[in-house]
């Protein structure tokens, strides 16, 4: 039966000052540019807004998949790319004085490279302004089209070749549940696309996360786990799932603190270089302390 009653230690024990968090979000404002923070309503983007970090979402607000978990627009086309949205992020990244940038994007599968260029792009703007900015990329799985595995890899040399900082991608469940909680998105090509970014650049770390509460067991996600590290995935990320609205698919269990302890213990003995397991945890949060 799915739980309803949010548990105290899924409350953020620190919301961020209102001074603090407000130059962040002006300065995302003023820009009209989108983050994963405020789109997907993340529990952390107080935190993250008062140490002046946040992670940019690229290519706009709407993505064009229906994941049933996700807060981020969806369900019409979406617009056209801004071509100066990549000056626009790198000038924020520069007033803010990041030291490390996640850049992350809405699904894009009506462009021809579904935005792996746009990625580049952005990348190499922010380098312009502030070459000692370290970049992480989270993107989606580049599958669409005739010939979908060989464009997969194609889209993802184009970003490989730009030397991130760190690649991720997330298998957000196990694969029992993808069909129910990722519409769109298959858990082999997840897994495909960290492998090929491994084989194409074995020196960029590659990441992966999970989202628990859907009703997974601890079996499953100990077969996930041995799943990405068969593939070379070196980094991981495991968090609470938080229904965003009735809309969206009701959480089933709160996994406990305990809990996300033992499988970040069990992380740490399959050979993930850097765990981060907890009830708020998620994708990007403190990626920058990987480093």
């Amino acid at each position: 039966m799915p739980s309803r009653k949010l548990p105290d230690w899924l409350r953020p024990k620190r919301l961020g000052l209102a001074r603090e968090t407000a130059i962040v979000q002006q300065t995302i404002k003023q820009r009209n540019l989108h983050t994963i923070c405020e789109e997907g309503r993340c529990p952390n983007r107080g935190e993250c807004y008062s140490h002046k970090t946040a992670t940019f979402l690229l290519m706009g607000p709407t993505c064009t998949r229906s994941c049933a978990f996700c807060q981020v627009d969806k369900g019409h086309a979406p617009q056209p790319l801004d071509i100066q949205e990549p000056n626009r992020v790198a000038e924020a990244v520069e007033i803010l004085g990041l030291n490390y940038v996640v850049l992350t994007s809405v699904a894009r599968d009506d462009l021809p490279d579904q935005g792996a260029s746009w990625f580049v792009l952005t990348m190499q703007a922010i380098r312009d302004r502030r070459p000692q900015t370290q970049i992480e990329v989270l993107t989606a799985d580049f599958w669409s089209g005739p010939e979908a595995a060989q464009a997969q890899m194609e889209r993802a040399a184009v970003v490989v070749a730009a030397r991130p900082a760190c690649y991720n991608h997330n298998l957000e469940t196990v694969a029992r549940l993808q069909d129910r909680v990722r519409r769109g998105a298959k858990y082999d090509r997840s897994l495909r696309l960290l492998q090929v970014v491994k084989q194409l650049n074995p020196e960029i770390p590659t990441k992966s996360g999970l989202m628990l509460g859907h009703g997974e067991t601890l079996e499953e996600v100990i077969t996930t786990l041995g799943d990405l590290r068969a593939v070379g995935c070196d980094r991981l990320t495991l968090g609470q799932y938080l229904q965003p609205s009735l809309n969206h698919l009701p959480v089933i269990k709160y996994w406990t603190p305990e809990e996300f302890e033992n499988l970040g213990a069990i992380a740490t003995q399959m050979g993930f270089s850097h765990v981060r397991s907890g009830p708020l945890v998620r994708s990007s949060y403190h990626a920058g302390e990987a480093q």
